[in-house]
């Protein structure tokens, strides 16, 4: 018997922009995205399938229209094969595969092909639908995300992944599949609400953390204007924060996760579990916060974190607008055990290998480990409770007085 055995490279070309009114009628971004400077392949136009979060259309009444209009100005090059179709947002929208199959649908239904196009508008939910859709359509239909929330453009929104939730686990079903662009317009951060505009800060911090001190000493001097949103402030966290994302992406060596390393995923793997354990009461980005938060709890009891560097990175999640600690770090089992520490295995599966866990040494500063010591987790969780209700105390003192 013999073997064939070959190493087959890939180069991707992965692309953010940012800008402001991407549909506005001169805005070129999109176009130049589409067309690529070249015209279509076999002379003909390329279609577009617009997908559009419902709640961003309610908030933005007159992007449909221009959406249109955008597109009615350059027949020549591009062709919208129908009105932008309107998707529930939110995590819902990950929750039955049937949302996949709509989308796949209006694929066929439009002959959308290989060398056409998918735009997906919306919060990181609708990305990620829409992503697995277009990854799995024709084995791939080509891709533009136009995230809508801060959690979306500095994070979720300018990755590699796709995917939906199945049998109560997070993203159990998914592809890698990088996007062909990525177009960050901050106008559309506008009508979110405080709590989602708040949501997205969190993985700036996580990043921060675990890539660059000099980031995190920057979110600490801007705090005070993030937590009253200046949109200047967030511009700066948003683009930097997306640029260390892809820096990871581009040069961290494992971009499709073949191994089980997952600095990117740090304070996620309770923060998977809470999410669920909520059933989805918590967003994303609040449970992320406490994740993170239990973690730089754990480290410092373990001896690898200080104390000075804890607290910086508790308070500054605190000053940004977060909770850190959810009542469902508490809930247990019939057997008194908490069922959150069951997302330690959930993430051991879901990397695929050995349970890799991101900690922090420093500020900017992220390792390794692969076991977590329980009774320190639990301790940890405790001392995260007894930190909001102190909390809590204070608050009631302040509005009594």
């Amino acid at each position: 018997m013999s073997t064939i055995e070959r190493t087959i490279e890939v180069r991707w070309r992965h692309q953010v922009h940012f800008t402001h009114q991407v549909f506005a009628p001169d805005n070129p971004v999109l176009a130049d995205v589409l067309t690529d400077g070249h015209p279509a392949p076999f002379g003909r136009r390329s279609k577009v399938l617009v997908i559009l979060d419902e709640s961003l259309a309610t908030a933005r009444t007159d992007l449909v229209r221009s959406i249109d209009a955008y597109f009615a100005m350059r027949p020549e090059v591009l062709q919208l094969v129908a009105p932008a179709v309107l998707m529930v947002g939110g995590e819902t929208v990950k929750n039955a595969f049937f949302r996949v199959s709509e989308v796949h649908s209006l694929i066929d239904r439009y002959h959308v092909d290989r060398h056409d196009y998918v735009i997906a508008i919306g919060g990181g939910a609708v990305l990620d639908m829409v992503g697995l859709a277009a990854a799995t359509a024709h084995r791939g239909v080509r891709l533009i995300r136009v995230p809508s929330t801060t959690l979306a453009q500095d994070d979720s929104g300018v990755g590699v992944k796709n995917g939906i939730n199945a049998f109560g686990k997070k993203n159990f079903i998914g592809t890698f599949a990088p996007p062909h662009a990525v177009i960050n317009d901050f106008q559309l951060l506008e009508t979110l609400s405080p709590r989602d505009k708040r949501a997205g800060y969190v993985e700036a911090v996580k990043v921060a953390c675990i890539r660059d001190g000099e980031f995190f000493g920057q979110l600490e001097q801007d705090c005070d204007r993030l937590a009253a949103f200046e949109p200047a402030a967030m511009q700066r966290l948003i683009y930097r924060s997306a640029e260390l994302h892809l820096n990871h992406i581009a040069s961290g060596g494992d971009p499709f996760e073949m191994g089980s390393a997952r600095p990117l995923d740090f304070g996620h793997w309770a923060a998977h579990k809470l999410e669920q354990l909520s059933e989805y009461r918590l967003r994303h980005g609040e449970a992320v916060a406490v994740g993170i938060a239990l973690d730089v709890i754990y480290a410092r009891l373990k001896g690898f974190l200080s104390t000075v560097n804890s607290e910086r990175v508790l308070t500054l999640l605190e000053r940004l607008g977060f909770e850190l600690y959810a009542s469902e770090l508490l809930h247990a089992d019939e057997h008194g055990q908490l069922l959150v520490v069951a997302g330690l295995e959930e993430f051991r599966e879901h990397l695929g290998g050995e349970l890799t866990i991101t900690l922090l040494t420093d500020i900017g500063h992220g390792f390794e480990v692969h076991d977590m010591t329980l009774p320190v987790v639990i301790q940890a969780i405790h001392e995260l409770q007894d930190r909001n209700a102190r909390r809590e105390r204070v608050v009631i003192a302040a509005r009594a007085g």
